[in-house]
């Protein structure tokens, strides 16, 4: 094979790969509002009494909404294992609907 092919071998591969990032983009974004989707059905059926209806509460509890990118395993362990007046749900939600809850936060949180 000469310089010549190989460099364009490279390049067609270059262009194919490049063309394929909108549509995994595309797949990803639709399987994350799908889960942020998901995660709203969970807090509405499981959290929405004390934590406020659509993340905003009144004050008494934790405001959801604070929680940052690095605060997943606090968020999940105080969700499994329950905090202060919060019960365990660890026996309630899989670990499936945690995660969803999760997207469902991060979609809203004060800071992205």
């Amino acid at each position: 094979m000469t310089r010549s092919t190989a460099k364009s071998r490279r390049l067609v591969f270059a262009l194919a790969v490049s063309a394929l990032a909108p549509v995994a983009s595309a797949r990803e974004a639709a399987r994350d509002q799908a889960a942020i989707e998901a995660g709203e059905a969970v807090y509405n059926n499981y959290c929405q009494t004390c934590h406020g209806d659509r993340l905003v509460n009144t004050g008494q509890t934790f405001d959801l909404r604070r929680l940052t990118a690095g605060d997943r395993a606090r968020f999940e362990n105080s969700v499994r294992n329950g905090k202060s007046q919060m019960p365990p749900w660890k026996d309630v939600l899989s670990d499936e609907e945690i995660g969803q809850l999760w997207a469902y936060i991060r979609a809203n949180a004060n800071q992205k």
